[in-house]
């Protein structure tokens, strides 16, 4: 597990664009915004991202997106979310 969390930047913002209805509908509500703030990553049989996406106000949610090696069809998975996070609880492996 790296011990690095990074600065969001335009690439996980795509994916985070990519995955928003994932999220969405597992959250069970619309989020007014859906901003990646930062990200941590482990290589799997993919990379699974680990994101910290500010959704509106003082509400975060933490997203676990797992993005297939090629081989195994490239795509985007969101693998699981933990709601009612803050910009300063860190990101975990969940």
């Amino acid at each position: 597990w790296p011990l690095v969390t990074e600065e969001a930047d335009e690439d996980t913002q795509k994916i985070c664009d990519q995955v928003r209805d994932q999220v969405e509908e597992r959250a069970g509500k619309r989020f007014d915004l859906f901003r990646a703030i930062s990200y941590r990553s482990q290589v799997v049989a993919g990379t699974n991202y680990f994101i910290k996406v500010h959704v509106g106000g003082d509400d975060y949610v933490h997203v676990r997106v797992l993005h297939k090696f090629s081989c195994y069809g490239g795509e985007l998975e969101v693998s699981k979310i933990q709601l009612h996070k803050t910009l300063d609880d860190p990101i975990e492996y969940f």
